[in-house]
């Protein structure tokens, strides 16, 4: 079981709006819009998608990784190297 079982209507719904988000920075890329509007609708697509990567990453510690760490240290350990290496992944810029 993954630890976002439970969440995946909310998460895929998020999903869905920021697809709806970056079909809209097609549509104003077509319509050749100001790139100021353009930049500032990337942000907002890319701050939505960093929400869920750390709704998924909190679901991910608090689930997966606690139940590693009562598996024993060497389960709790593959389990915290798995998530710094994400975090370093999401934050790397």
């Amino acid at each position: 079981m993954q630890g976002y079982s439970g969440r995946e209507d909310e998460l895929l719904g998020r999903l869905r709006r920021i697809e709806g988000q970056i079909r809209g920075l097609q549509r104003m890329i077509e319509e050749d819009r100001y790139c100021i509007d353009v930049l500032t609708q990337i942000s907002s697509a890319t701050q939505a998608l960093q929400g869920v990567a750390t709704t998924m990453l909190d679901d991910h510690v608090r689930h997966c990784v606690r139940d590693a760490i009562e598996d024993g240290p060497d389960a709790a350990d593959e389990k915290v190297d798995e998530a710094l290496a994400v975090i370093h992944r999401l934050i790397k810029r």
